[in-house]
C-alpha cells in the first residue's frame, strides 16, 4: 500500500485549535493538504499512511463547566443540548473504527499517564499527594475528542489527602495523547486506527506549532490542523506511536512531556483470522 500523497499545502492554514479557541469546522479539501508526509521510507520500512476524518457529529455547545476533586471523588458539571454522558455518537457505525459499547465519556488524563474513560459526571480516582496537571475533556462514543474550545478543563493542581488544594490553568503550550491505546481486534477495529490527541495553548498552521508523528519509530507525518487521522497500513502486533510538539521553528517544545509515545496492539480476531498485514 503506497502512502497518499497530499496537495501541495496551500498559501493560508485553516486555524484548528488555540488554547481555548478550537475549532471543528476545518473542511475537508483544507485538511488533506495538512497531514505533511515525509520522505519515502527505505524497502526495508513499513509505509503508513494518515488520513483525515471526514466531518464528525458536531457537538458546538458542548461544556465542560466545572472540575472538583474532594475525599478522592471526582464530581464533572457539563452541558450542551444534544451531548449527553453514555449516548452512542449518531455517526459512530460511519467511522469504522473501535467505538465504546458503554456511549460518550470524559477522557481524564493526569500527569503523562494513559486516559481514564468515565461515562457519568461523578466517579472515584485515586491521586497521590503532590502537584499534578489534569486534563478532562468530552469525548464521542468512539474516543474523538470536542474541540470546540469549551468542552475541556485543563489545570496544574495541587493534592493533598485526595483534595485538590491549590488549582491553576495551563500557561504554557502543551500536548496530550489521546488514542490509539490499548488492544485492538479484528478487522474493523485494526484496519483504521484513530490517532487523536489535545492541544493547550498552541495554534496549529503553517509558521505556527506544528505535531511531528513517529509511527513504529519512523517519522512519517508533520501535522498542520489539529483533528483526528485514521493510521492505516499498521502491522499486527505491538505498534508504537509518538507525538512531538514543535515550536514555528520546528525544534521540539520545552513544555511537560513533550515528546509523548505509546504502544497498542493489534489483534486477529480468532473467530475470523485475517491476512497478516
Amino acid at each position: 500500500m503506497k502512502i497518499i500523497h497530499f496537495f501541495p499545502i496551500l498559501a493560508a492554514f485553516v486555524l484548528a485549535s488555540c488554547g481555548n479557541t478550537a475549532n471543528e469546522k476545518t473542511s475537508k479539501s483544507a485538511t488533506q493538504a495538512e497531514a505533511v508526509p515525509m520522505a519515502k521510507p527505505t524497502p526495508d520500512e513499513k509505509e503508513y499512511q494518515l488520513v483525515p476524518f471526514a466531518k464528525s457529529a458536531e457537538f458546538a455547545d458542548a461544556k465542560l463547566e466545572s472540575m472538583a476533586y474532594k475525599n478522592g471523588k471526582f464530581t464533572f458539571k457539563y452541558s450542551g443540548k444534544d451531548y449527553q454522558l453514555g449516548d452512542q455518537t449518531s455517526d459512530a457505525p460511519l467511522k469504522m473504527c473501535a467505538n465504546s459499547a458503554k456511549g460518550q465519556h470524559i477522557h481524564l488524563i493526569v500527569d503523562d499517564e494513559p486516559y481514564s474513560a468515565h461515562y457519568t459526571p461523578e466517579f472515584d480516582y485515586t491521586i497521590a499527594d503532590g502537584e499534578h496537571t489534569i486534563l478532562a475533556f468530552l469525548s464521542r462514543s468512539y474516543h474523538e475528542s470536542i474541540k470546540n474550545g469549551q468542552a475541556f478543563i485543563a489545570k496544574k493542581v495541587t493534592v493533598k489527602n485526595g483534595s485538590i488544594t491549590k488549582s491553576e490553568d495551563i500557561k504554557e503550550p502543551m500536548i496530550f495523547y489521546s488514542r490509539p491505546k490499548g488492544d485492538y481486534v479484528g478487522k474493523a477495529e485494526t484496519d483504521k486506527v484513530m490517532l487523536d490527541f489535545f492541544l493547550i495553548n498552541a495554534e496549529l498552521g503553517e509558521g505556527k506549532y506544528s505535531v511531528a508523528v513517529d509511527v513504529n519509530h519512523q517519522r512519517t507525518h508533520f501535522l498542520k490542523v489539529w483533528e483526528p487521522y485514521y493510521i492505516e497500513n499498521l502491522p499486527m502486533g505491538e505498534n508504537v506511536i509518538k507525538l512531538t510538539l514543535l515550536n514555528p521553528n520546528e525544534d521540539p517544545v520545552k513544555t511537560p512531556y513533550n515528546p509523548i509515545e505509546r504502544t497498542f496492539n493489534l489483534k486477529e480476531d480468532p473467530a475470523q483470522p485475517q491476512a497478516t498485514k
